[in-house]
């Protein structure tokens, strides 16, 4: 039987239901992406006014991260979740309506405001309830559940933009938040205790911003972490130009890109949940790393040998998520152990970094390298390196912590 940090035993189905709030955000990315075709002639608008919206999504979503932890260090969590979810529900309802591309940009700006704190809040509930092995396990099993919404997500858009046009999508969108805001309201603890929560007055968060945000070890995790994901996101962004265009797959089939990578990210987090307490933390992400950095120079080898085709495009996909996935529980508990006393904060920080680098590869780099399938390896082993040196970093200044303490 698995414990919290202070005893008790966890709240039934809690993995569940954080993996449901944390997942909601990239679901509103994934289920319209095979929509794009489809909204660009409804709306009257070019494919690039259509790929804005991404951006208009991600770019509030990154300003908000830094927001939702902090609100919740002081509010408490079971709140936020509640009313975050709430406006994101009502923008989804609203995007059912859209006459014209601006509509999609604003109400997908609130939906970014909004969507981030199902994340981040989770995050911090992690902390609140477990700690050591305990807290990499519940992690990794959140990850694993997590990882099976993007896999399904542009399955069900494809059926429903085949079957009923794009707007049929924020109708399940909307429909999809509302059950989870009643699951939410029936079933959701609140994991902070009313002595813990901490101010909003602004000269107490600056400080706290500015300690979070001024620690080498918290950033060069957050890097870590960023550059991981960014490798699969990079995919995921170009994800209509990668199958349509240099695989020759048909609207309904995005399963081929999501599905494995997906697969390779539960599996990956569940070994992750299966090696904790039994393989130091350290250990596990660079074994993690060794794994997808084969993986990444694999597809940089394929990309260049062979024509773009099915599966051998596919193939080295699954196995880099399965490395970045056994890397990311780890490192997101480690940026977040040195703050015990602003958890929401800290990790608003993180998820502020992650989603930004979000939003530059959808507006930027997603198109500037989906060209080819060449380039957009290239992009993934860039990145996959990045993640290694922030790492690697990161250890020495955390050891450099210890010696001077």
């Amino acid at each position: 039987m698995q414990h919290t940090s202070s005893g008790t035993e966890p709240p039934r189905g809690i993995a569940v239901l954080l993996a449901a709030l944390g997942a909601i955000g990239p679901f509103a990315i994934d289920t319209y992406l095979p929509s794009f075709q489809d909204i660009g002639q409804s709306l009257g608008a070019t494919p690039l006014q259509v790929q804005q919206t991404l951006t208009a999504y991600l770019v509030p979503f990154s300003f908000m991260a830094l927001w939702h932890g902090a609100i919740s260090d002081a509010v408490g969590r079971r709140l936020v979740i509640l009313v975050s979810q709430l406006l994101f529900a009502l923008a989804s309802f609203g995007c059912i309506f859209a006459t014209a591309i601006e509509h999609i940009w604003i109400l997908r700006a609130v939906q970014g405001i909004c969507a981030g704190a199902g994340i981040v809040v989770s995050r911090a509930i992690v902390r609140d309830l477990f700690e050591g092995p305990g807290a990499q396990r519940l992690m990794s099993h959140i990850t694993m559940m997590f990882a099976f919404a993007p896999a399904i997500a542009p399955v069900i858009g494809g059926r429903l933009q085949a079957w009923f046009g794009w707007r049929s999508v924020f109708v399940f969108l909307t429909v999809a938040t509302l059950i989870l805001l009643v699951t939410s309201w029936r079933l959701l603890p609140e994991t902070l205790p009313r002595e813990k929560r901490q101010s909003l007055h602004p000269g107490y968060l600056g400080r706290a911003y500015w300690k979070v945000l001024t620690s080498p070890v918290f950033l060069l995790a957050c890097a870590g972490l960023t550059f991981n994901f960014s490798g699969f996101f990079l995919y995921v962004m170009s994800a209509p130009e990668f199958l349509m265009h240099h695989l020759g797959v048909a609207e309904t089939g995005f399963l081929w890109l999501f599905g494995p990578g997906m697969l390779g990210m539960m599996l990956g987090s569940w070994v992750s949940g299966r090696l904790a307490g039994k393989l130091s933390p350290e250990r596990t992400i660079w074994r993690g790393f060794a794994i997808l950095g084969v993986a990444a120079l694999t597809n940089v080898a394929v990309s260049f040998w062979l024509p773009a085709g099915l599966p051998w495009s596919i193939l080295p996909i699954p196995i880099y998520t399965f490395g970045m996935s056994l890397v990311a529980p780890s490192l997101t508990l480690m940026a977040l152990e040195p703050f015990p006393d602003q958890r929401g904060l800290a990790a608003s920080c993180q998820m502020f970094f992650q989603s930004g680098s979000n939003a530059l590869i959808a507006g930027l780099l997603a198109p500037l390298l989906w060209g080819s399938t060449l380039t957009m390896a290239l992009g993934m082993t860039g990145l996959a390196a990045g993640a290694m040196l922030a790492v690697w970093l990161h250890h020495r200044f955390a050891r450099q912590s210890l010696d001077l303490g």
